[in-house]
C-alpha cells in the first residue's frame, strides 16, 4: 500500500518537476540572452499559451485538377475545384520570436546575422518536408544545431545573438515562407508560419543560443 501511495505521488508531482525543470532551464536562457529578469517569466509563459494561439494574416488559392472516376460502367468527370489555404502566424512560434530577434538585432554585426539567416534558411529549405493535408515536418534539432555552428563561425563573441537571430529568422523564412506554394498545392487548407511543424525548433533556439553567450550571472 505504501508503494501504490508513493508511485500516486510521484505520477502527480513529476509533471510539475518536470515543468519547473524546463521553466529553469529557459529561463536560464533568456537571461543569459539578455531579457530582463522581471519579465521572462511572462515571456515564457507567452510563449506556450501562444503556441495555440494563430492569427489569420492572409490566404492562397491554387487549382485542383478535375478527376475521372467510375461508378458502375458510367464514367464521371469531377471538374476542377478552387483550394484555399488560410495562412496564419503563431503567436508562440513566430511573432514572439520575431520580437525577440528584433530586441536582439543591435547586440551584434547585422551582416553576420545576415549571412546567418541565409544559412539556416537554406538548410532549413532542404531539410523540411510539406506533409500533404498537415503542413509541414522539420526536426526540431535541425534550427539549434545549424544556427549555432554558423553563429559560432560568424558570431566569435557575438554568437548567443546572431544564433537566436538567425535560427528563428532563418527556420521561419526556409522551413515556411519558401514553403507557401508547395503547401497550397498540396491541399491543405491551413498553415501556421511557426507552428506545430517549426514550433519545437524556434523554442530549442533560443535555449542553445543562449549557451553561446559569455557567462553571465543567473
Amino acid at each position: 500500500m505504501p508503494f501504490l501511495i508513493l508511485l500516486l505521488l510521484l505520477a502527480l508531482f513529476l509533471p510539475v518537476l518536470l515543468f519547473l525543470l524546463f521553466y529553469r532551464m529557459v529561463s536560464i536562457s533568456f537571461v543569459r540572452l539578455g531579457i530582463p529578469r522581471p519579465l521572462v517569466f511572462f515571456l515564457f509563459l507567452s510563449i506556450l499559451v501562444g503556441g495555440l494561439i494563430n492569427i489569420p494574416v492572409w490566404q492562397t488559392q491554387a487549382m485542383e485538377p478535375g478527376n475521372v472516376f467510375r461508378l458502375g460502367h458510367v464514367f464521371f468527370l469531377e471538374p476542377p475545384r478552387v483550394i484555399t489555404t488560410i495562412v496564419a502566424i503563431n503567436v508562440g512560434g513566430a511573432l514572439i520570436p520575431l520580437l525577440l530577434s528584433l530586441y536582439l538585432l543591435p547586440k551584434a554585426p547585422l551582416l553576420r546575422m545576415g549571412l546567418g539567416v541565409v544559412i539556416v534558411a537554406l538548410v532549413t529549405n532542404w531539410l523540411a518536408r510539406v506533409v500533404p493535408g498537415e503542413g509541414i515536418f522539420l526536426n526540431p534539432f535541425i534550427p539549434p544545431l545549424v544556427s549555432a555552428g554558423a553563429a559560432l563561425v560568424l558570431g566569435q563573441r557575438q554568437a548567443a545573438p546572431v544564433a537566436y537571430v538567425s535560427g528563428t529568422l532563418g527556420t521561419l523564412i526556409g522551413a515556411d515562407l519558401l514553403n507557401l506554394r508547395d503547401i497550397a498545392q498540396s491541399g491543405g487548407t491551413f498553415l501556421s508560419i511557426g507552428g506545430a511543424g517549426v514550433f519545437d525548433g524556434v523554442f530549442l533556439v533560443g535555449v542553445v543560443a543562449a549557451f553561446l553567450s559569455p557567462g553571465r550571472r543567473t
